[in-house]
C-alpha cells in the first residue's frame, strides 16, 4: 500500500493540450513553445499528449516509418527543452519497435540530465471501430512507472488505460501521488462523458491528483484536466489548444487519506494475467 511521506510538498504543473501532426519538425516547434510558456507560468512539471512527436489519423504505415528510438530527436530534444526550463516533461512519443512492422505507443518523463521513467501502453484502443492494435504493439505489464518530482510521486499511464482502474491502483501501490495520463481520447458519441467522469473516478478511488493532457478538437475531446484526490477540476482546457496550471500539493493529499482511508481498508491487490 502507498503510505504518505512525511512533510509536505507543492508541485506546479502544466497540461500543455495540443493538436499533434504528421510534421516531427513542427510537432517538436510546438513543444517547445507550449514549454516556453508553461514554464513562464510557474509549472515545474509539464504534460503533454499522447502521440506528441508524430500524429496521424487513421493511421497508416507512415507511423512506422516516423518512429523514433528514445535517443531519437523528440526525446533528445524534451531534454534539452527540461534543461532549458528547469522543469520535469513528460510527453509521448511513436517508439520504434523490434518487429519493424509496428510501433511502441510511448510516455516518456524526462528532466534535465536524461530521462526518469519510461511507459509502453499495456490497453490498445481495439474498441469503438478503432484497431490501434494493427499499429501498435502492447507494453509489457510488470514494474510501475514512477517518478519523483519535489518529493511527489508522479505515475505514468496512457489513454485507453483509463478504462482500467487496476492500472491506476498497480500505480498507487508504487507509492503514486498523482496519475499523469497522455492522451488521444478520440471524439464520438459520449466520449466527452466517459473522459471526464473516468478522470475523475481514478482520482476518487485511488485518492490521487489527476493531470491528464488530450488532444483537442476536432479529433480528441479536448478536456485536459488538473484534478485534486476528492475528484475536483482545479484547472482545465476546453476543446481547442491551450494549456492549464494547478499545484499538486502532499497535505491535500494526507488530508483526504486520513478522512478517507480506502486504500488502507480495502481487501484486494492487483496482480498482471500471465
Amino acid at each position: 500500500m502507498s503510505e504518505n511521506r512525511s512533510g509536505s510538498a507543492a508541485v506546479p504543473v502544466a497540461v500543455c493540450q495540443f493538436a499533434p501532426t504528421a510534421d516531427r519538425v513542427a510537432n517538436r516547434e510546438r513543444v517547445a513553445a507550449l514549454t516556453a510558456d508553461a514554464a513562464a507560468r510557474g509549472a515545474r512539471l509539464i504534460v503533454f499528449p499522447e502521440y506528441s512527436s508524430y500524429f496521424v489519423d487513421p493511421m497508416d504505415e507512415t507511423l512506422v516509418a516516423n518512429a523514433e528510438d528514445l535517443d531519437g530527436p523528440f526525446v533528445s530534444s524534451l531534454i534539452a527543452l527540461a534543461a532549458d526550463y528547469g522543469v520535469v516533461i513528460v510527453a509521448g512519443l511513436a517508439e520504434r519497435a523490434s518487429d519493424g512492422h509496428r510501433v511502441r505507443n510511448t510516455v516518456v518523463a524526462v528532466r534535465g540530465d536524461g530521462v526518469l521513467a519510461i511507459y509502453r501502453k499495456q490497453h490498445l484502443y481495439d474498441a469503438f471501430g478503432q484497431t490501434e492494435s494493427d499499429w501498435v504493439e502492447p507494453g509489457e505489464t510488470g514494474d510501475a512507472a514512477v517518478f519523483e518530482v519535489s518529493g511527489i510521486r508522479f505515475g505514468l499511464m496512457t489513454c485507453y488505460d483509463l478504462r482500467f482502474p487496476e492500472v491506476a491502483r498497480v500505480l498507487v501501490d508504487a507509492g503514486a501521488d498523482a496519475l499523469v495520463v497522455p492522451a488521444e481520447w478520440v471524439r464520438g458519441p459520449l466520449k466527452e462523458h466517459h473522459w471526464t467522469t473516468l478522470l475523475a473516478a481514478r482520482a476518487i478511488e485511488n485518492t490521487t491528483y489527476v493531470v491528464a493532457a488530450d488532444h483537442p478538437a476536432p479529433i480528441g475531446v479536448g478536456h485536459s484536466q488538473i484534478i485534486d484526490p476528492q475528484g475536483v477540476v482545479l484547472a482545465g482546457v476546453g476543446v481547442v489548444e491551450g494549456i492549464a496550471v494547478s499545484a499538486v500539493e502532499s497535505a491535500a493529499i494526507q488530508r483526504v487519506r486520513a478522512s478517507n482511508p480506502s486504500l488502507r481498508v480495502r481487501r484486494y491487490r492487483v496482480e498482471p494475467l500471465a
